[in-house]
């Protein structure tokens, strides 16, 4: 879903979405996706490396994170009886699981492409869940 999309979608939400800044959970759910497809192609790349049982703690980061990523996307965009906990929650669910995954993705980014692009998505993630978990007080 591209950052537009999800702009769109949350414009066309029928009820106030209770004072959450609109463009930080944009801004997340979009982060959250594309980090949840990064980390699955990166996954899937390491086990066609030729070394891949050096990256199985990288393969279970990837896929790890690619889960909670996606879980994270989907909570997030369920406005409908909002709770505030849950959503605190995955939120540092998500920021953990992305910081964990770009720091060992960062560790093979200069032998594998794949690993660099994983590690930068994740970044971004993490911050946009960090962003958005600030920003709820």
């Amino acid at each position: 879903m591209t950052h537009e999309t999800t702009h769109t979608l949350l414009d066309a939400y029928p009820k106030d979405l209770g004072g959450i800044d609109e463009h930080k959970l944009a801004e997340c759910i979009s982060a959250c996706f594309d980090c949840a497809q990064a980390c699955t192609a990166c996954a899937d790349a390491c086990l066609s490396e030729d070394m891949v049982a050096e990256l199985t703690k990288c393969i279970r980061t990837d896929l790890d994170c690619a889960d909670i990523c996606t879980t994270t996307g989907n909570i997030l965009s369920r406005h409908t009886g909002y709770d505030a906990n849950i959503t605190r929650a995955i939120l540092q669910a998500g920021a953990t699981a992305c910081k964990a995954c770009a720091e060992e993705c960062e560790q093979h980014a200069s032998m594998h492409e794949h690993c660099r692009i994983c590690a930068e998505a994740c970044r971004r993630c993490e911050t946009a869940c960090n962003g958005l978990l600030a920003s709820l007080g």
